[in-house]
């Protein structure tokens, strides 16, 4: 079993303005000790988005083009935590790892899909 979280951070550059808009969805394996957690970043870039105010739900992330995953959905964390376990992130090593969300959205996008309405 797992409990997520989600936040939302930004760097400050030299003149203290907030660029880097980053939304962090962690995975931490439950109960609490048996295992490390798996922070999922999703950054700011050309043709992504990350949610920061309107049209986009707080949730939302994804391709300007392509894929999207709502981080609200219980769906959607369990197909990026799936595709997480394929790619090699290994819970019991107890140990903090990262992950880049861009890596791992159109595969969990795709299992979203393949997973049909209701999944939530």
């Amino acid at each position: 079993m797992y409990l997520w979280t989600m936040r939302h951070s930004h760097r400050r550059d030299a003149d203290g303005r907030s660029v880097d808009c980053r939304q962090i969805l962690t995975l931490s394996p439950q109960p609490v000790g048996t295992g490390g957690p798996l922070r999922i970043v999703f950054a700011d870039g050309p043709g992504r988005y990350v949610p920061g105010g309107a049209p986009f739900g707080s949730g939302d992330v994804g391709f300007t083009r392509g894929a999207d995953l709502n981080l609200h959905e219980p769906g959607a964390v369990r197909a990026l935590l799936d595709v997480a376990l394929a790619r090699g992130w290994r819970p019991e090593e107890r140990t903090a790892a990262e992950m880049d969300g861009w890596s791992l959205l159109e595969a969990a996008a795709a299992r979203r899909r393949d997973a049909g309405p209701g999944d939530d």
